[in-house]
């Protein structure tokens, strides 16, 4: 199931209003969707290469935008779509504790969540089931997302067709490492 959604995604961003529909996937994967942006991103800007910031400035404000629609889901409708949301996705027994973990980390949860390939629809209904205040919330949502789309873009518009393959394999692998560098240095930084 998940490769046909892949594959209709991936055929999406050839379509005349592909960045609406851009919009639109941007929107719900921070919510609902199991299929990242960076799929019709990819595409899109490898084909024109002159609107890689706007195309990466549309999936951001949607991303976002998507992100209170999770934080609202987990703020006034947990039980009833919330919680069947993280059961499809794997994390419904683990909320509990999760909870704990995600206090302690707040802020920087968004920003990893965010940049990595983590759910971040998790993160975002897992903010509004907490309480997470909700400015550090977007200020943190407008980062992290900023950081992911524009850095995707910035190396497909620097080095074009080639770097698709680096990107689609090992993206979140690069960004996974990055933000254990950032954390590990933040907290170096705090004990030293």
């Amino acid at each position: 199931m998940l490769k046909r959604l892949y594959a209709s995604t991936l055929a999406a961003a050839e379509h005349p209003h592909a960045l609406w529909l851009l919009a639109f996937v941007s929107f719900i994967e921070s919510s609902v969707f199991p299929i990242p942006p960076d799929v019709m991103m990819i595409p899109m800007i490898l084909a024109a290469p002159r609107r890689a910031w706007l195309i990466a400035g549309i999936a951001t404000a949607s991303s976002v935008a998507g992100a209170l629609l999770g934080y609202a889901i987990g703020f006034f409708a947990y039980d009833q779509i919330g919680a069947p949301i993280l059961e499809a996705l794997g994390k419904g027994d683990k909320m509990d504790a999760f909870n704990g973990r995600f206090q302690d980390w707040g802020i920087w949860a968004v920003l990893i969540a965010g940049i990595t390939p983590f759910p971040f629809k998790v993160i975002t209904i897992m903010s509004g089931w907490s309480a997470f205040p909700l400015i550090p919330f977007i200020l943190s949502a407008i980062a992290a997302r900023a950081l992911r789309f524009f850095v995707v873009a910035g190396l497909l518009y620097a080095f074009g067709a080639p770097i698709r393959d680096f990107i689609e394999r090992r993206l979140g692998l690069v960004f996974t490492a990055f933000c254990v560098a950032l954390v590990g240095g933040f907290v170096l930084i705090r004990y030293i």
